[in-house]
């Protein structure tokens, strides 16, 4: 298995880019926005943190947000927002073997892309 080599650091901003799987004419993010808003406000009121900015297109979204003082894991934010997501929207996508063998959906890409702006 790859091992991702992400920077932890308590408290800091981050731009994140996060697709969805199938890309090409796929407009769900658009189309279930407010599913995508309350899975949002569901993981903020668990795992809080701060919007900076959001741009929502039909296949994938980037996110600028700030972890309070102290906490570090913005990868569980995304993880809970895709997997809030993800069981809001009815099943109907194509799911590959592997994702089937772990029993995932096949909304998301796995991985999201991470740049640190500031600590």
């Amino acid at each position: 298995m790859t091992d991702y080599r992400r920077t932890y650091i308590p408290g800091s901003s981050w731009f994140f880019t996060v697709n969805l799987a199938e890309r090409r004419d796929n407009h769900l993010l658009v189309e279930k926005i407010d599913l995508l808003r309350m899975a949002f406000r569901y993981v903020k009121e668990r795992k809080p943190y701060r919007i900076d900015g959001v741009v929502i297109m039909p296949d994938h979204l980037h996110c600028i947000f700030t972890l309070p003082p102290g906490d570090a894991d913005f990868s569980i934010r995304w993880s809970l927002i895709k997997g809030h997501f993800s069981r809001a929207v009815p099943k109907g996508e194509r799911i590959s073997s592997s994702r089937n063998k772990r029993r995932e959906r096949g909304l998301w890409q796995r991985r999201f892309w991470a740049h640190l702006l500031h600590d």
